[in-house]
């Protein structure tokens, strides 16, 4: 682990923070911290910045509630910047916005900005208000029975097609099995914060699994 000391802090004495959600990888927000808004942050495992404009110290959520869990602090190449990985308690933005990268200025043509999550969003969306003529309406109309019974035909055809040695077909079942499970997720109400969190778990199980095997 680096020391403080190593970090190089500006002519200011501050060092930009690149704040990313740890769950989506999101950018939330880029801030600066001086040495001891940084051990602050060690020592709390919360976020707490420099104000520039203010010209104090900076705890985040401090009168919002909108407070930063740190999972990691990782230091760049020149060691003249940070990216901060948090959890966050609502929104990263004083403006109410998820993140404060919210203005777009380029966006390519015929890109796509999808993520699992924005395509929960979407799922949780035609359950609460049923469009109609749309599949995923389709399903949580016919109910969990029907849920289940695509997410069975849809791992037969994962199998099949990674049976087949056919990569392209197989991405393209596993596709559908993924969004036919979300489907479910959001029918029983799963989110997917709580799978990471799942996943995670057996992460850390499965790296001590690792770990004893090596010392044996």
């Amino acid at each position: 682990m680096l020391n403080i000391e190593e970090l190089k802090f500006d002519e200011k004495g501050l060092i930009p923070a690149v704040v990313v959600d740890a769950k989506t990888k999101k950018v939330l927000t880029l801030a600066y911290m001086n040495r001891e808004s940084l051990q602050i942050s060690l020592e709390e495992g919360r976020t707490c910045f420099w104000s520039r404009s203010r010209q104090e110290l900076w705890r985040k959520g401090e009168t919002s509630g909108n407070v930063q869990q740190i999972i990691s602090i990782t230091a760049d190449c020149d060691m003249d910047a940070l990216t901060v990985e948090v959890n966050k308690n609502g929104p990263a933005c004083h403006l109410g916005e998820d993140s404060c990268f919210h203005n777009p200025v380029f966006i390519k043509e015929g890109s796509h900005n999808f993520s699992m999550d924005s395509l929960m969003e979407l799922i949780e969306a035609r359950r609460a208000e049923k469009k109609q003529g749309s599949y995923t309406t389709y399903l949580f109309e016919k109910g969990l029975d029907k849920i289940l019974k695509k997410i069975g035909e849809e791992a037969t055809e994962v199998i099949i097609a990674a049976k087949s040695a056919d990569k392209n077909e197989t991405v393209y079942e596993i596709a559908d099995l993924a969004y036919h499970v979300m489907v479910l997720m959001a029918e029983t109400g799963i989110s997917l914060d709580e799978i990471r969190e799942e996943l995670a778990s057996r992460h850390v199980i499965d790296h001590k699994v690792k770990q004893e095997k090596m010392t044996k």
